[in-house]
């Protein structure tokens, strides 16, 4: 029997400045306390107090993101995305009886129509799934190479990487999205699947444009505008639309409305893997209808550690984002992060250290799974932790040149958008997808709508050479015919000593996800923020090279970033400029986070970095 219609109520569209060359100040009252971070006790809070704020703890005086908003609460279920739109059609979905699959299938199809930037149809991710009875699945729909790329297709004559990995054409994967949500509706949702895609078609018919939308178009639309099909859509009449217009994405709707009525065999083998088909060759790239036949999700063994007795749940390879945090959890572990205070010089000397170890082993080693052998056990070992706890000094910074790939037993032988889901049951879900970068490779398929990914970056185009966010890496992670690219996303679910479910979280961000995930589970663990203050407090980064602590514009202050450089770290503060591969506007990150608290009730806050809404029921 089919659900109960879905009747879509859309949102008041977002207004103010939200622009990428201001701070974006949605959710944040005025007046946050001043001061730089301070100790605070150990543990987990609950609700708009927290042991942060009752031990003294305070976000820097020039930060704009406040530390006593209230939470948004519910009892029946939370749906948190960086979209309004998207966030409301996930809360409708569970409102018509749908479980926390349906909301996220429902909600990634909706950010595949509201947030083109980042959510699609034409990229990839992947999905954590915690079920109401413990039970834990990884899904892996990241994309692909095409079967006819090559090792060295993106270098020049002189081997020198060339601009053709990150725009156009020859930039994209596979698309693997279709393929998962599809793959989790049918394995764990309980409504129909004609009425998870609905909403998002009648999205696709017509929105009010938010000034989120355009101000990233505005930001991407120099590169939009190579590729006809692109402006033709986007730039309706040459120009980016103006808040509150209504855009209409016909195209899109009839791909959505074939996916609605035929599944993913229209998009893999039908009329939309026709126009992908053409496009490509249209435009010099390498997707076959072959390619897109033969792709398939695949359920992976979810990477699983302990953090001070919470077991964290996340990503295995070809995401490197779960090893790689239980590598840094492992080693932060032996310091009392609580005790030293939250973002004090010595609490981010910590991380910083433990950060750059773990980066330049994840570079080194990580890469599909199905192609190469992997390190998973040392990565997780105690072993492995107390080899590289022991090189770091409390007294000075290790220079990353100093930093070589550390698990010698074993060498004997990813723009994005993040959503987390819970529902009355307790089911949860968190999903991290992306084109990789903003609008991916510019290139919109012709009759279809969507913008392809440029995730071919993510492999190591020349190993050893940085990527498009710097990151460097290994022969591992090297081009090849099927082979799925190294990423860092890491949708992450996190159960509290009694094994119940207590945090799902998640974020966009490059090369930062993996930081920026692991200090949002810090800021709750360690220093007892509140799920507001977790999301709202500052960050830092860092990826072993550039060999450089990044923070956030205006997230330190001059006595922290002098007693770093005292112990001969090198701080760089983002400017609150045009968005770059780490930062957008100076801010680190997107946050979505879920926190179940002790009365049964959820809490949950969206990031105001990007401006998005968690909406609970």
């Amino acid at each position: 029997m089919s659900a109960p219609r879905i009747q879509y109520r859309a949102p008041r569209p977002l207004t103010g400045a939200l622009t990428f060359l201001l701070f974006v100040t949605s959710g944040c009252q005025p007046g946050s306390t001043a001061g730089e971070g301070g100790g605070t006790s150990s543990g987990a809070a609950s609700g708009t107090a927290s042991a942060f704020v009752e031990a003294g703890g305070a976000f820097p005086e020039q930060w704009p993101f406040a530390a006593e908003d209230a939470p948004v609460t519910g009892t029946e279920g939370m749906v948190a995305s960086t979209d309004e739109y998207a966030s409301q059609v996930g809360v409708d979905i569970l409102a018509a009886g749908g479980n926390a699959v349906d909301a996220a299938v429902a909600t990634g199809l909706a950010l595949a129509v509201v947030n083109p930037e980042a959510g699609n149809l034409g990229g990839g991710g992947f999905m954590m799934i915690r079920l109401a009875d413990g039970s834990v699945f990884a899904q892996d729909h990241r994309e692909k190479a095409p079967l006819a790329a090559t090792r060295d297709m993106y270098l020049d004559e002189d081997g020198n990487v060339t601009d053709l990995s990150v725009l156009g054409h020859l930039a994209a994967g596979v698309p693997g999205t279709v393929s998962g949500l599809w793959e989790a509706h049918r394995r764990f949702g309980t409504l129909e699947w004609t009425d998870v895609v609905q909403p998002s078609i009648d999205l696709a018919n017509g929105f009010e444009v938010t000034t989120r939308l355009v101000s990233t178009l505005d930001a991407a639309q120099e590169g939009i505008r190579a590729f006809a099909h692109s402006a033709r859509v986007f730039l309706p009449g040459d120009a980016v639309p103006g808040i509150g217009d209504t855009f209409s994405q016909p195209d899109l709707a009839a791909v959505l409305t074939r996916l609605r009525d035929q599944g993913p065999d229209d998009f893999y083998r039908g009329e939309t893997a026709a126009l992908i088909a053409a496009e490509m060759e249209r435009g010099g790239g390498i997707i076959t209808l072959e390619d897109l036949d033969a792709y398939e999700t695949v359920w992976r063994e979810p990477v699983a550690f302990d953090y001070r007795g919470h077991t964290v749940y996340s990503m295995p390879p070809p995401s490197s984002g779960g090893l790689t945090m239980a590598a840094i959890a492992n080693l932060v572990e032996r310091w009392d992060l609580g005790a030293m205070g939250w973002n004090s010089p010595e609490t981010i000397h910590v991380m910083a250290e433990s950060f750059r170890r773990a980066y330049a082993d994840r570079n080194e080693y990580l890469a599909d799974p199905d192609f190469v052998e992997l390190p998973v056990d040392e990565f997780l070992s105690d072993a492995y932790a107390d080899s590289r706890a022991a090189t770091i000094s409390t007294e000075r910074a290790t220079p990353s040149a100093e930093i070589s790939p550390g698990i010698d037993a074993f060498l004997d032988e990813s723009h994005t958008t993040h959503y987390s889901v819970v529902d009355a049951d307790g089911n949860a879900v968190a999903v991290t997808t992306s084109i990789n970068s903003w609008y991916g490779g510019k290139v919109v398929v012709d009759g279809a709508g969507f913008f392809l990914n440029n995730t071919m970056d993510d492999f190591a185009a020349k190993p050893g050479t940085a990527n498009q966010f710097g990151l460097v890496q290994g022969e591992r992670n090297a081009i090849g015919p099927g082979k799925r690219m190294l990423s860092a996303m890491s949708p992450t679910i996190v159960e509290d000593p009694d094994g119940d479910l207590f945090l799902v979280t998640g974020t966009p961000g490059g090369a930062t996800i993996i930081t920026t995930v692991l200090q949002s589970i810090f800021n709750v663990v360690d220093h007892g923020m509140n799920v507001v203050q977790a999301v709202h407090a500052p960050r830092v980064h860092h990826q072993h090279l550039p060999d450089l602590v990044f923070h956030e514009y205006g997230g330190l202050g001059a006595a922290t970033v002098g007693a770093l450089q005292a112990l001969g770290h090198t701080v760089r503060e983002r400017d609150p400029g045009p968005p770059d591969a780490y930062f957008t506007g100076g801010m680190s990150g997107d946050v979505q986070m879920i926190m179940a608290m002790p009365d049964g009730s959820w809490a949950a806050w969206s990031d105001p970095r990007r401006g998005g809404t968690a909406l609970g029921r």
